[in-house]
């Protein structure tokens, strides 16, 4: 079994147009069509198209940009990386390598797939989520790693998992010795970054309903508020209020909504609800665990109640950002420990 891990960009950016157009495709626009394998020539073009990064640089991405047009085949399997839904898409690769300007934004470079199935990222085991953390924008499974998704995909209208479980034992690491060097200290650290990120992630992932809400208001607390959470079992809509006095009568009164359905989406159908009680002056949070649709994003952007849509992405930040002034109870949701690296 020949699987692939195709990045949607760092930050998942091309995530809904891979899906929506059943592709996965790569950057590096200024270079031009490939029109043979010759990695010397392309490392040549690389650097003149971009003569502000290193030479080694110039190398793996050249690797990178010939192993997608030449050495992934159709017929292999490939994956991507849903973030904001906390899911891998997984399909087939249907077409060979074409040069498409258009297509998708600043990635020009397309193979065409077909998307079938997903797999929950809190499914998989802790060997399995750390292989597929690597900031490699492409690189080939390990054997187990590919196993290990192929047996736990479900077709893509089916729900995906809502209780996190665990694989056992991990397997080894997923990335395979021909995969793009890490060539820089920076990028070393890029990749640590980027995998203590999703650990942490998972870790908020992994809390009930109840602990979610205490860490949110927790993390209001470290902000500066005072807060007071929904006995347990009321449903009043609102899960959190906050405000500088703790009683209201300061500004800014914070009306907040906690939803932890890891991949659920939140529609505009559950925010217009949650903001229809809201009075002008009030503030909003809504947090899913889930991300938000497209509409839910438009019906914020034109609410009458200022209201900002937390993904878990986001929440991870702010934990991170007032780590350091949570009271106890809450640090102890999700413990972290500070980690240090070189700053040359």
């Amino acid at each position: 079994m020949t699987m692939w891990m195709v990045r949607a960009g760092r930050g998942g950016e091309n995530m809904d147009e891979f899906l929506q157009k059943s592709v996965v495709a790569l950057g590096w626009p200024h270079v031009g069509k490939l029109e043979s394998p010759n990695k010397a020539d392309l490392v040549a073009r690389l650097a003149y198209s971009y003569p502000d990064e290193k030479e080694g640089t110039h190398g793996n991405w050249a690797g990178t940009l010939l192993r997608f047009a030449y050495e992934l085949a159709t017929g292999d399997s490939v994956i991507t990386y849903d973030r904001e839904r906390r899911r891998y898409l997984v399909g087939t690769i249907m077409s060979g390598y074409e040069w498409q300007p258009q297509f998708v934004e600043d990635k020009p470079n397309v193979r065409h797939v077909k998307w079938t199935h997903q797999v929950a990222r809190d499914v998989l085991s802790t060997g399995a989520r750390n292989s597929l953390g690597a900031i490699q924008t492409l690189f080939k499974l390990s054997e187990d790693v590919a196993a290990e998704l192929h047996r736990l995909q479900v077709p893509l209208d089916a729900p995906l998992p809502e209780a996190p479980a665990r694989v056992s034992p991990p397997p080894a690491p997923a990335e395979d010795e021909e995969g793009d060097e890490v060539s820089s200290e920076a990028e070393l650290r890029a990749e640590m970054l980027e995998k203590a990120d999703a650990f942490v992630e998972d870790a908020i992932s992994r809390l009930n309903w109840e602990q979610l809400q205490d860490l949110v208001a927790g993390i209001l607390r470290a902000m500066g508020y005072r807060t007071t959470v929904s006995p347990k079992g009321a449903d009043r809509g609102v899960d959190i209020f906050a405000s500088p006095d703790g009683l209201g009568l300061q500004d800014p009164r914070i009306f907040v909504e906690v939803k932890h359905r890891p991949g659920s989406i939140m529609g505009s159908k559950e925010l217009r609800a949650f903001l229809g009680g809201r009075k002008p002056g009030d503030k909003c949070l809504y947090v899913s665990t889930g991300g938000f649709s497209k509409d839910a994003h438009y019906e914020a952007d034109r609410a009458s109640v200022p209201v900002t849509l937390i993904t878990l992405a986001s929440l991870r930040k702010l934990l991170i950002d007032h780590y350091d002034a949570l009271d106890g109870e809450t640090r102890a949701l999700v413990p972290l420990k500070r980690f240090y690296w070189p700053a040359i």
